[in-house]
């Protein structure tokens, strides 16, 4: 049979020539991935090829199986070892498998983090790895207005990434519905179980169905908090942990100063002198002084911004970006950064004050020497931090090498002078006495509504 009009032109060797062609695509797509990658389905592969995402970790190796049979997982592993792969690429591959049960308006999948930052940044990843699948997704988090967020809601969507305040807001104005819920997905399970998300996910368990898939991710799970985790699944899940007894990651060179508290600043400085210190993450245990180390790098010449609870989201944003783009070359955190943010390229970690908890540390460090890069993380010690560093060290089996403090100028006492001569200068009235009496001789003079006060 020939083409009207085309001499010579055969219709099933061309439909022949397509079908080698397109099998010899998926073949070369084969070709370029290992591992279990090797059994997604093409969506999947072609997602992966175009992110050169070719070979899993070893999480994600042994998670696909059991999360794709819909089994429930608990997972524990390094940080920057592909959590959030781990989950996503085995929940979609589930989802493909049975498309008619994950296709309605009302969320299929619940995905729930501590931090809107993770929540985004989960978001991207669905949104990588699913764009060649039929599935809808969305992420709500506080802080932004919910118009846009009720919107898609209304539209439907089968993937709902989401943090707990958000998420119970919009479950008591009536837009989330959770009755047929297929899949319950934790990721940071440990800070997630803290006693500040406890009782929101408690309650979000008691309107999920009991028969639904349960997933929890995290780099520690101290046996406290894995205890209470298997609380929540059904029996028997699957437990698959990497190298839990080694909660740092050996790629990363770590060193400590010595240094009073008072001249940490001044020693932050001086390490920022040198040019290797390319793209920064500078942790502090307090909002406000963040914004003080941001401010004093800014006035010494240093791009950064500061990123903690306190800042609107689109500063939070916006901080971000910069720091990703490169715009910045420090970001000043608070522990709300530390949790599961993947950041590329990021040099160096200096933990300006020491976390309150010893795990916060593995999770600080792991923003370095992602992705089979190294890293460094260098850490600041006053002298009344000396009991959060033997819990470091305890936990890291090894205490981290000193390094020899640097001669350091005198800026900051400077400052603290200044302080102290603004806090003796007499406080500022808003408005004068005169102005005080003029107004009071007003309402005296001004005569009575009598009407007004019957009400």
């Amino acid at each position: 049979m020939f083409v009207s009009g085309v001499r010579g032109f055969n219709m099933p060797d061309l439909i022949m020539n397509l079908n080698i062609t397109e099998n010899s695509a998926e073949q070369k797509n084969n070709d370029s991935l290992s591992g279990v990658f090797r059994e997604y389905s093409e969506g999947i592969k072609k997602a992966l090829i175009e992110q050169s995402y070719t070979k899993p970790t070893p999480i994600q190796e042994q998670c696909m199986h059991p999360i794709a049979e819909g089994k429930d997982v608990i997972g524990i592993a390094q940080t920057g070892t592909g959590k959030t792969a781990a989950f996503s690429l085995p929940l979609l591959e589930r989802m493909i498998s049975n498309d008619k049960q994950f296709k309605t308006r009302n969320p299929k999948v619940l995905i729930l983090a501590p931090t809107r930052e993770l929540a985004s940044q989960i978001g991207e990843s669905i949104e990588k790895y699913g764009k060649n699948l039929p599935f809808r997704h969305t992420v709500i988090f506080g802080g932004v207005g919910q118009k846009p967020q009720v919107n898609a809601l209304r539209r439907g969507v089968n993937i709902l990434i989401a943090t707990p305040g958000r998420l119970i807001d919009l479950m008591d104005q009536g837009y989330i519905h959770l009755e047929d819920l297929a899949c319950f997905i934790l990721d940071e399970v440990d800070r997630m179980l803290d006693m500040g998300f406890i009782h929101a996910i408690r309650r979000i368990l008691k309107v999920v169905p009991k028969d639904r898939q349960t997933l929890f991710f995290s780099a520690t799970m101290p046996p406290s908090m894995e205890k209470l985790a298997l609380s929540m699944v059904r029996k028997d899940p699957v437990r698959v942990a990497i190298a839990p007894k080694e909660p740092t990651v050996d790629r990363i060179n770590q060193s400590l100063f010595h240094v009073p508290k008072n001249c940490k600043i001044n020693l932050l400085l001086k390490l920022l002198e040198n040019s290797a210190l390319e793209k920064v993450v500078v942790f502090t245990q307090m909002k406000h002084m963040a914004n003080r180390v941001a401010k004093k790098l800014q006035a010494s010449g240093f791009p950064c911004a500061a990123i903690h609870g306190n800042k609107s989201q689109s500063a939070r944003t916006k901080a971000l970006h910069d720091f990703k783009s490169g715009s910045s070359r420090a970001l000043i955190a608070t522990d709300v950064a530390a949790r599961g943010l993947d950041i590329n390229k990021v040099t160096h970690v200096i933990n300006f004050d020491l976390p309150m908890e010893a795990e916060t540390y593995v999770h600080r460090i792991g923003r370095t020497a992602r992705a089979g890069a190294d890293g460094e993380a260098i850490s600041f010690c006053g002298k009344e931090e000396n009991e959060l560093l033997k819990s470091i060290e305890k936990l890291l089996k090894k205490p981290i090498p000193v390094q020899d403090t640097p001669d350091l100028p005198k800026v900051e006492n400077n400052i603290r002078q200044n302080d102290v001569s603004n806090k003796n200068r007499p406080p500022q009235r808003r408005f004068s006495r005169k102005q005080n009496s003029s107004n009071s001789t007003f309402s005296k003079s001004r005569p009575k509504n009598r009407s007004r006060n019957r009400n």
